[in-house]
C-alpha cells in the first residue's frame, strides 16, 4: 500500500478531531457552569449535598439504583415525564454541577427520582422509603441486607420499623436500619430540583409571519371578481 502512512495519519487526525469535538467541545460548553445566584432568595442554586445525603449518593451508586431509575426529567415534546408528576420542568446541565458522578440512569423500570422529595402530593417520607427498601413491592426488590434484626433489650430503638404482615418479625425482636440505609434515605429525600433556572424555561413558540401583501391581494382578487359578476347579473 503506497499511501499507507498518509492513510494512518488521516485516520488518526479524524479520530482526534472527533474526540476533540465531542469531549473537549462539550467540556468547553458545560464545564464552566457555576451555581446560579438568586438575589431574591439570597443564595445559590443548586445547593451542594452535604452530610448523610452526600454519603447516601455513594450507597445509591453502589447498589446500582441507576439501572432501574433515572434522574433526568425530559421536556414535554420528548416524553410525558412532567405529566407523570416527575417534575415541573426539564432537567438541565446546571442541576448536576455538584455531582462527581451524576446518576442519570439508562432505563426506567421504576419512576424517575430526580425530584423525589419535591413531588406533591405523592412525596414519600423517611418511613415510607424505609419500608419500601425493607419489604419491597411488586416491582421493587427488597433490600433486607440494609437492615438488622435484633432482640429488644430494654426499650425498643427509636429508628425501629413498624412492619406488619409478611415483613413482621417475631415478638421481642425489631428491625433497625443500618447506617447505609439511613444515608440512602437521606440522599433520596434531598432530591429536589424545583428551582427554575433561566435555561430550564421552555422557549416561546415562534411567531407566525403575517402574509405578504402580494399574497393577500391574490386571495382578495377572486372575491372581488365574484362581487362584480353578481352586480352584472342584477
Amino acid at each position: 500500500m503506497k499511501n499507507g502512512f498518509i492513510f494512518l495519519v488521516g485516520l488518526f487526525a479524524a479520530i482526534a478531531m472527533s474526540w476533540g469535538g465531542i469531549v473537549l467541545g462539550t467540556h468547553a460548553q458545560l464545564g464552566s457552569l457555576t451555581p446560579y445566584y438568586d438575589d431574591t432568595e439570597g443564595k445559590s442554586f443548586p445547593e451542594r449535598t452535604t452530610g448523610l445525603a452526600a454519603r447516601g449518593q455513594l450507597v445509591y451508586a453502589d447498589l446500582g439504583c441507576a439501572a432501574c431509575h433515572t434522574q433526568q426529567v425530559r421536556r414535554p415534546d420528548y416524553g410525558s415525564d412532567q405529566a407523570r408528576g416527575w417534575g415541573d420542568r426539564q432537567s438541565v446541565a446546571r442541576d448536576y454541577i455538584h455531582q462527581a458522578r451524576p446518576q442519570l440512569g439508562a432505563s426506567r423500570i421504576g419512576p424517575d427520582l430526580t425530584n423525589l422529595a419535591g413531588r406533591k402530593p405523592s412525596a414519600m417520607d423517611s418511613e415510607d422509603l424505609m419500608k419500601l427498601l425493607y419489604v419491597g413491592s411488586g416491582t421493587h426488590p427488597s433490600y433486607k441486607f440494609l437492615f438488622v434484626e435484633k432482640q429488644i433489650v430494654g426499650e425498643s430503638s427509636a429508628r425501629a420499623l413498624r412492619v406488619s404482615g409478611a415483613g413482621a418479625v417475631a415478638a421481642g425482636h425489631e428491625i433497625v436500619p443500618s447506617e447505609r440505609a439511613q444515608t440512602l434515605v437521606a440522599y433520596l429525600l434531598s432530591l429536589n430540583t424545583a428551582y427554575d433556572y433561566p435555561e430550564s424555561r421552555p422557549l416561546p413558540p415562534p411567531a407566525k409571519a403575517a402574509p405578504a401583501a402580494g399574497h393577500a391581494e391574490t386571495h382578495a382578487a377572486p372575491a372581488a371578481k365574484s362581487e362584480m359578476k353578481q352586480e352584472a347579473k342584477k
